[in-house]
């Protein structure tokens, strides 16, 4: 059986805006509000033009930003360890292959 959602209240810059979401995820979704009202505020402060929209359209393409670059760092960080981990894999099947002195 699903868990019931509960409203919750999110402000992003002078806006409120009700989310529906699963009490376990309510942290994370506040934390996530709170770094796009971050970024909103953080892009207003430097836009000629700040409209609302603008601004969270600039925020999206910021965050997906930051992520794909993360995403890619992993990315190499679990090639790199894939790669230690056949290395290891090769050389205990020499090891093993080897004949006993």
């Amino acid at each position: 059986m699903s868990t019931p959602s509960e409203p919750v209240a999110l402000r992003l810059i002078d806006r409120e805006f009700l989310i529906a979401c699963a009490p376990e995820e309510r942290e994370g979704l506040l934390e996530s509000a709170a770094y796009l009202d971050r970024k909103m505020r953080e892009l207003r402060a430097n836009a000629k033009t700040p409209g609302f929209d603008r601004l969270a359209v600039l925020a999206a393409i910021s965050i997906t930003h930051e992520f794909l670059a993360l995403r890619k760092q992993h990315s190499g960080h679990d090639q790199s360890v894939s790669d230690g981990l056949a290395a290891l894999r090769h050389k205990l099947a020499a090891a093993l292959d080897a004949p006993l002195k």
